[in-house]
């Protein structure tokens, strides 16, 4: 069974590939700490503070899908 912290640190590698982000630059954008994504791949449990600070982090930085456009006839 996957553990919240786990999942946690799935949501960040899925944020820093899609946006080709390095970690250290997410760390210190999204709470201050370029070591935050190392330490959560080394086991650090984060608070929840910080975990909402990156997630709110990475839904400002979510770039929303184009609406699709009808196809040209």
């Amino acid at each position: 069974m996957e553990s919240a912290a786990d999942a946690f640190l799935c949501e960040i590698e899925d944020f820093l590939a899609r946006e080709r982000a390095a970690p250290s630059t997410f760390g210190r954008a999204a709470v201050g700490d370029p070591n935050f994504v190392r330490d959560l791949r080394e086991g650090r449990a984060p608070s929840l503070c910080l975990v909402d600070r990156a997630r709110a982090y990475m839904a400002r930085r979510r770039v929303p899908s184009p609406a699709r456009s009808p196809e040209p006839r």
